[in-house]
């Protein structure tokens, strides 16, 4: 499985299931094996061209911190399930080297780290070492708030840098809405410049994969609380991300998503 070529053709979607109780939105969590398996392969029959699965949830504004060991075990056991159940790229969403490292021996094909090789100094050594694609997210300290853009661009510089320094070089990047949340602008106001101007991140020659389902700035902008009524909203932010250059959607809604993807993948071709 390889990043390399992902944008020449139409944007694809990476369906995710969670095996965290804590995640944010429980309509994602999945705790038995049926239930897991079943997930996985709907969301392949509906489109997905992979799978994330999520073992501790990364939501910074939630309280998510669990034993490596539980981690390890949730991921180890929902990488086994979903492998021997569908036959696309798995991903497992980590922070930690240990975790990846299990998941990858147990199937896994993808890292997607919402640090960006910045967390864990293993995880780049990880990465390396089984070859593994990698999805790097934009992290760092925001120090500059006048300009969202440049600072996601900048903080991924700092992890393709990285990834270089240790011979990983299929990567995609990923401008972590939703986890830069600075005081000002408020969060939905920075995360919706970085969608609205998604197309800057071309310069950086990767793929760029994009996560906004259900997320707080969309329930902010809408007035929608609860995670489970944000689907339109989502569907909205999707297709406007996918039309200014998202070549992955990662989303927990691979049907209605796919919809919006065809639609705004297609209008995009048209755009001078």
């Amino acid at each position: 499985m390889k990043f390399a070529g992902i944008g020449l053709d139409e944007p694809r979607i990476m369906g995710v299931i969670n095996v965290s109780p804590e995640s944010f939105y429980k309509g994602s969590v999945k705790s038995d094996e049926r239930a897991l398996a079943e997930t996985a392969v709907r969301m392949v029959e509906e489109g997905a061209s992979f799978i994330d699965i999520g073992a501790k949830s990364t939501a910074p504004y939630l309280e998510t911190q669990i034993p490596l060991e539980e981690e390890i075990k949730r991921a180890v056991w929902a990488v086994k399930v979903v492998k021997d159940s569908v036959d696309v790229p798995v991903s497992i969403d980590t922070t930690s080297a240990r975790v990846a490292e299990e998941a990858l021996k147990a199937g896994a094909d993808i890292i997607n780290d919402v640090t960006g090789l910045k967390g864990d100094p293993e995880m780049a050594k990880v990465a390396s070492e089984y070859s593994a694609p990698t999805v790097l997210c934009a992290h760092g300290t925001v120090r500059d708030f006048s300009d969202p853009v440049a600072t996601v661009v900048h903080f991924l510089e700092e992890s393709l840098a990285i990834a270089r320094e240790h011979g990983v070089e299929d990567v995609a990047v990923d401008p972590a809405i939703g986890f830069l949340r600075p005081r000002y602008p408020p969060w939905y106001e920075w995360d919706s410049k970085v969608i609205a101007n998604l197309n800057l991140l071309k310069l950086l020659g990767k793929p760029i994969l994009v996560g906004v389902s259900r997320k707080s700035f969309i329930g902010a902008i809408t007035g929608r609380e609860n995670p489970s009524e944000r689907l339109a909203g989502s569907l909205s932010a999707t297709a406007v991300a996918v039309f200014r250059g998202a070549n992955i959607v990662r989303t927990h809604d691979v049907r209605e998503t796919l919809d919006a993807v065809k639609m705004a993948g297609f209008l995009r071709r048209f755009s001078i």
